[in-house]
């Protein structure tokens, strides 16, 4: 009964309007990338298993397919619903191993042990990379981030939470091998933000 159960969730929770929805979610995301730091809203969000959040759900829904592995931390890997929901809804293959995935999916943030591990592309196709989306549960109330680079007037700033340990060092080795490198998607409560590999943390004054 429980297996039926399970299986039945897959069928459910998709955008209430797919087209749109994905449309509009895609918008968000991209809008995100194009200016790091900025927090986008969106507005259709589907409503899968948990521990899988409806912004998360919403945006591997809009990006992945049957050509883009995704991999799950622990904390999802653990549903078979959640698994069920991602493969029905997306048509991608979940795997196990980091460096296939194209996309990652990350409850929790802060037991992620290393951005490296996952592919960081080639200086050939550095495309191949793995893009993390991390469920977050604020944008505003962790530690600060400010942000430099390509999109960012000056300098912006973003305070998700929580975010994987030691994320400035890691953070930093990932920008150092530009263009090589993970870039990742911030889904929080209803909305989005996103630091490509291209962005930079500004040091802090002493």
């Amino acid at each position: 009964m429980q297996a039926a159960t399970s299986h039945s969730i897959a069928y459910q929770g998709e955008f209430s309007d797919p087209v749109r929805g994905a449309q509009s979610v895609f918008r968000a995301v991209m809008d995100a990338t194009a200016r790091p730091g900025s927090i986008h809203q969106l507005a259709d969000l589907c409503t899968p298993p948990a521990p899988l959040t409806a912004s998360a759900a919403a945006i591997i829904a809009t990006l992945a397919d049957a050509e883009t592995p995704v991999w799950l931390d622990s904390a999802l890997a653990r549903s078979e619903a959640v698994r069920d929901w991602i493969v029905f809804h997306t048509g991608a293959p979940v795997t196990v191993h980091q460096d296939e995935a194209s996309f990652a999916l990350v409850a929790a943030p802060q037991s992620l042990a290393a951005l490296n591990g996952f592919s960081l592309g080639t200086q050939e196709y550095p495309d191949r990379s793995t893009t993390l989306i991390l469920q977050v549960s604020d944008l505003t109330k962790g530690a600060a981030l400010v942000l430099e680079g390509p999109g960012v007037n000056g300098t912006a700033s973003i305070a998700p939470s929580p975010m994987p340990l030691h994320f400035a060092a890691q953070w930093r080795d990932n920008r150092a091998g530009f263009p090589r490198g993970v870039d990742l998607i911030l889904a929080g409560p209803g909305c989005v933000a996103a630091l490509p590999r291209t962005t930079r943390l500004a040091q802090r004054e002493a």
